[in-house]
């Protein structure tokens, strides 16, 4: 397939984007027309089974589950008092509340699953005080912007579980890579606002003011999300759940807690249904119309036209990560995370994998790219978010400004992933047992020495100083390439094999 008609799809479905046409429609006109176009009604009539075996998959189920989550954790009350209490901790700190805003969020973030939500939520709670306490809008607004992009980084995440969909991959693997990059880019939030925003936040030392006795008492608020934290997440990398069984386990707890705190009722539950049973919507749709255009892209040899494309210009993995990260940030100005997602992850997968990137390291990277786009100006969805919940009537000029800096922070911190992978493989690798085997032998052919420190001589002939250990079968073809391994026998096979270390994640 000509690599022009993979750029004139792109950009068709690029311009039905800009005249205000759903993403799901301009998907489905492009899949779904140029797999009739190019293979007639045969791709059409089978566009439905693919999709039908790709949705029902166990994996789609956790979507609702961590919508349902998130929608339990603010309707219950449970993300108001989490906020109290770490305020009356981080109060102090040079920053004060902003430093609040962040580890709110990214408390919040491992219950939720949206960025969206966590935006909106920690928001919503947060701008009361912050204006009581006359903080300075720009800054307070841009960190909850930023704040709520953990949301899709810090596992349970929608975004990860729509990935692992298109590019299958195991979602349990996503989730273990996006804990470590989603608290060190937290981090980096609060590093950024103690160097530039120290002293934001002077009035409200009344605020912590409190004895040590009533600190601790709020504390305990801090109790419900760690246990569902714990609990969802601890199942998936101890092996002992899947993502979804996972979900539906923190959505029993946090029913429980609700209860505890007086607060359930038909009513707040039949509106936590219906909200996450919307915003699920709207994520299948979109997700089922990018799966129709993986059939298409597929059976076209889309994929494969681009990857022999980029392979020409002799890009090696940095380069072609460069490429894609200015790419992306240029993309993200005018699309939104989701759109971008599913769009770019049929294409991008196989053209990264062909240059000896990790799937499950990309899957993070495109994430941290979408994070970007949700608070890069002027169509970052985070940026509305928040100025839809401000009551005082600002302009969405003090979002835009309050939220820049925190771009650089993200590009920065992405620079830092793309130079040391092991801060997003570390943990996935330790989960899979690939971090137990012992490196291979350096130099190349055969299988290691035996333990005894003298040879033992060959039958038909003494071992001469100077011989190598093990010599081929006799009539074996000789290789002669240098790097060339000679195979082992089976015995050999079996008595050297390392054994893997019995980990799963499902």
């Amino acid at each position: 397939m000509s690599i022009v008609l993979v750029l004139l799809g792109f950009a068709i479905m690029l311009v039905l984007m800009f005249l205000s046409m759903p993403v799901a429609v301009s998907i489905v006109a492009v899949g779904a027309l140029g797999g009739y176009l190019m293979f007639g009604m045969p791709l059409v009539d089978m566009m439905g089974g693919v999709i039908w075996s790709s949705l029902n998959s166990p994996a789609i189920l956790a979507i609702p589950l961590f919508m349902l989550l998130g929608e339990l954790l603010l309707r219950g009350g449970i993300a108001d008092r989490m906020y109290d209490a770490l305020a009356v901790w981080l109060g102090r700190t040079p920053g004060g509340l902003l430093h609040t805003n962040i580890a709110t969020c990214t408390l919040f973030s491992a219950t939720s699953g949206s960025s969206v939500a966590t935006a909106a939520t920690v928001g919503t709670i947060a701008l009361p005080a912050l204006q009581q306490y006359k903080y300075p809008m720009r800054p307070a607004l841009g960190s909850l912007a930023a704040g709520g992009t953990l949301g899709i980084l810090i596992p349970p995440s929608i975004n990860l579980l729509v990935y692992g969909s298109l590019a299958n991959a195991s979602v349990g693997q996503l989730f273990a890579a996006g804990l470590i990059p989603g608290l060190l880019l937290a981090f980096c939030f609060s590093l950024y606002i103690f160097f530039a925003h120290r002293d934001a936040g002077s009035e409200a030392a009344g605020l912590v003011d409190m004895p040590l006795r009533e600190k601790l008492a709020l504390s305990k608020y801090l109790v419900p999300p760690l246990i569902i934290f714990g609990v969802v997440m601890g199942s998936i990398y101890g092996g002992l759940a899947t993502p979804t069984e996972s979900a539906a386990i923190g959505v029993v707890i946090a029913l429980v807690f609700v209860a505890f705190s007086g607060r359930m009722s038909v009513e707040p539950l039949v509106t936590c249904s219906l909200l996450a049973a919307r915003t699920t919507g709207m994520v299948v749709i979109v997700l089922m119309c990018a799966l129709l255009l993986n059939v298409t892209i597929s059976m076209t040899g889309a994929a494969q036209a681009v990857t022999h494309w980029v392979a020409s210009f002799g890009l090696d993995r940095l380069s072609l990560l460069l490429v894609l990260l200015v790419f992306y940030i240029v993309l993200g100005t005018f699309m939104d995370a989701m759109s971008m997602l599913v769009l770019t992850v049929p294409i991008a997968v196989p053209m990264v994998v062909a240059v000896g990137v990790d799937p499950i390291w990309f899957g993070i990277f495109i994430v941290l790219m979408c994070e970007i786009a949700l608070i890069t100006p002027p169509l970052g969805m985070n940026l509305f978010v928040v100025q839809g919940v401000r009551r005082d009537g600002g302009s969405f000029s003090d979002v835009m400004w309050g939220a820049v800096p925190y771009v650089f922070v993200m590009i920065a911190f992405t620079l830092l992933v793309m130079v040391f992978p092991g801060i997003v493989m570390w943990l996935p690798d330790l989960m899979a047992g690939r971090g137990c085997r012992p490196p291979p032998p350096k130099g190349g052919g055969g299988p290691p020495a035996p333990p005894s420190s003298t040879p033992t001589p060959t039958r038909r002939s003494p071992r001469r100083s100077g011989a190598p250990r093990w010599r081929p079968r006799r009539g074996a073809r000789r290789s002669t390439s240098p790097t060339r391994r000679a195979a082992p026998s089976r015995s050999n096979r079996r008595a050297t094999a390392p054994k893997p270390c019995r980990m799963s994640s499902r």
